[in-house]
C-alpha cells in the first residue's frame, strides 16, 4: 500500500529530493524491481493455489449434516413441491440446494473456522480420497461464503422470511428438462410476491428491504457446489456423489 506523507518543512526542501530523483531516473530502476517484485508476490502461483480446510472438520461437518438434512425435509414438506413430477422435484433440489443450504447456515447462526491444507493433509488423504487439487476450496471461496451470510445476517431475517426466501429460490423454471415448466414458473411468481408481501408486513417501514433481501438471495448464486461439497461434505462423504446422495434424501419415505 502506497501512503502519503506530507513534510512540513516542504518549502524549504531542495527541488533535488528523492521523489525528483526517482522522477528523473536515477532511482528508476529500484522503484521498478520493488513494483515487479510485488506484483510477481502477488501472482505468485503458491498463492494463487492455496487452499483450505475445516479447521475442526468432525463438528462442523455434523452441523453441516443436520442443516441439509433440513433443508431436504422443508422441501419434501412443501405440498406444490410434491405436486410435481419426481423427475422435476429432482432437478430442482439439485439445482438449489447451495442456496438452501447456505440459507440454512445463515438462519442457524453457523460460524465455521478454516486452516490452511497442509501437504502433509494431502498425503494421508491419498489420491484415492483427495481428488482433484483444483476443487479444494480457496479461501477467496471461503471469504465469498462468509460475505453472503452477513450479509443474510445483517439483514436479520425473521423465519418467515428465510422461510418464503427458500420458496422462492427452490421454484426456478430456468432449471433446464422441467416438464412442468409453465406450473413452476406460476410458483415461482406467487413466491416472490408472497416474500415481498411479508417483508412489507414485517417491515412496513423499510421500503428498501425487499430489494436488500433480494439482492443478498442474489449473492448467494455465486456460492459453487463444489466449494460446500468439500469443504462441508467430502470429509464424510467420500468420493460419493453429491446429486445422487440429494436424491436418495428426496425418496426416502
Amino acid at each position: 500500500m502506497f501512503t502519503h506523507h506530507s513534510c512540513s518543512g516542504h518549502r524549504d526542501c531542495p527541488a533535488h529530493t528523492i521523489l525528483y530523483s526517482i522522477l528523473s531516473g536515477s532511482e528508476s530502476r529500484y522503484l521498478n524491481d520493488k513494483l515487479s517484485r510485488n506484483a510477481a508476490a502477488r501472482n505468485c502461483r503458491c498463492e494463487q493455489r492455496r487452499t483450505v480446510c475445516l479447521k475442526d472438520p468432525k463438528a462442523t461437518c455434523q452441523v453441516a449434516s443436520g442443516v441439509l438434512v433440513n433443508a431436504v425435509c422443508f422441501v419434501r414438506a412443501l405440498p406444490s413441491f410434491s405436486q410435481l413430477p419426481f423427475v422435476d422435484q429432482s432437478s430442482l433440489l439439485r439445482h438449489c440446494w447451495v442456496p438452501l443450504f447456505v440459507l440454512g447456515l445463515a438462519q442457524r447462526k453457523i460460524v465455521f473456522e478454516v486452516t490452511n491444507t497442509s501437504i502433509l493433509r494431502k498425503i494421508l488423504l491419498g489420491p484415492g480420497l483427495s481428488g482433484n487439487e483444483a476443487d479444494l476450496p480457496t479461501p477467496a471461496e471461503v471469504h465469498n461464503l462468509r460475505d453472503c451470510l452477513h450479509k443474510l445476517w445483517n439483514l436479520d431475517l425473521s423465519p418467515v422470511e428465510y422461510a418464503y426466501l427458500k420458496g422462492a429460490l427452490l421454484f426456478n423454471p430456468a432449471v433446464q428438462g422441467l416438464s412442468a415448466l409453465l406450473f413452476i414458473e406460476g410458483l415461482q411468481r406467487k413466491g416472490v410476491r408472497a416474500l415481498q408481501e411479508v417483508v412489507q408486513r414485517l417491515h412496513p417501514g423499510d421500503g428498501a428491504r425487499f430489494t436488500h433481501v433480494l439482492h443478498a438471495a442474489s449473492t448467494i448464486q455465486t456460492v459453487s457446489p463444489g466449494l460446500v461439497t468439500e469443504l462441508f461434505f467430502k470429509p464424510v462423504i467420500g468420493n460419493t456423489n453429491m446429486s445422487h446422495l440429494l436424491i436418495e434424501m428426496l425418496s426416502v419415505q
